[in-house]
């Protein structure tokens, strides 16, 4: 396994993703604490430099295991459950600049927020037709690039829908594109799950990132979870990616991260060289 931290490419007003303005720098500072990757959201690879970010990472020697979709939804109103056409059409077609981006990178795509709720006054399965009819033409054209998506369960507080990793698994199997598996998020879980660690090892064969935070969303071993716990579980089936911290950054960004690295570098020693 493999330590990331998760930051935003761009100003975005979704608090959980270091954010400072100069993306060279935070790339710099979190090799220098000893992450191995930096997971990138980006709202729009339209706003970005791809050659920036690659070569940022490469410079201090990261990956960038992970882009995350979810400002499209939160900034721009884009989901692929949506009654409006224009803005389902608009889902895939950012969902598509994130896939060629993430080709570039050697990156796993993030479907989030993005996926959309469940429309006022619509069915459930009214939107899971929709997802899963844009998911899956998402999915195909990502295969073809190799690259692979991963649909991350979002508590009730922010979805209305696909809350657990079950619920995101019965999709997965519904949509049937093997290049598509899922993220699990132990401050999501904490809030779903009966037993989260029963969820996870149901899940370990689609289990391809994982999302670290603390009950309180801030850095792991600011609350109460049990990461020595999370971390086992994952040994246990296997795991080999990356437990990447998607964190509130108090008090700051630099002292969130300098927490993440003490608590969980001891759980997830660096790989041999």
């Amino acid at each position: 396994m493999k330590l990331s931290y998760a930051v935003s490419a761009t100003a975005t007003r979704f608090a959980a993703v270091g954010q400072t303005g100069d993306l060279g720098a935070t790339f710099r500072f979190l090799a220098g604490l000893g992450f191995d990757g930096v997971e990138v959201a980006v709202r729009d690879p339209a706003l970005v430099s791809p050659e920036a970010i690659e070569g940022e990472a490469r410079g201090v020697g990261v990956a960038v295991p992970a882009i995350g979709t979810g400002q499209a939804y939160l900034e721009d109103g884009l989901a692929l459950t949506s009654p409006d056409g224009a803005r389902r059409d608009g889902a895939e077609r950012r969902l598509a600049a994130q896939v060629d981006l993430a080709q570039r990178l050697g990156a796993l795509v993030i479907v989030g927020l993005i996926h959309g709720p469940v429309p006022a006054g619509e069915t459930r399965a009214q939107a899971s037709d929709r997802l899963c009819a844009g998911l899956g033409r998402v999915a195909r054209a990502a295969r073809a690039r190799g690259v692979r998506l991963v649909v991350e369960p979002i508590n009730r507080y922010e979805s209305n829908w696909l809350t657990t990793v079950d619920e995101v698994m019965e999709l997965l199997e519904r949509l049937g594109e093997d290049n598509v598996g899922v993220l699990p998020d132990t401050f999501h879980m904490n809030i779903e799950e009966a037993d989260p660690l029963a969820a996870l090892r149901r899940a370990a064969p689609r289990v391809w990132h994982f999302h670290a935070a603390d009950n309180t969303r801030r850095a792991p071993g600011w609350g109460h979870l049990d990461f020595r716990a999370w971390a086992a579980a994952l040994s246990g089936f296997g795991y080999g990616g990356f437990v990447s911290a998607e964190i509130l950054q108090q008090p700051t960004l630099e002292d969130a991260a300098r927490q993440t690295i003490a608590t969980l570098r001891p759980l997830v020693p660096r790989p041999a060289a």
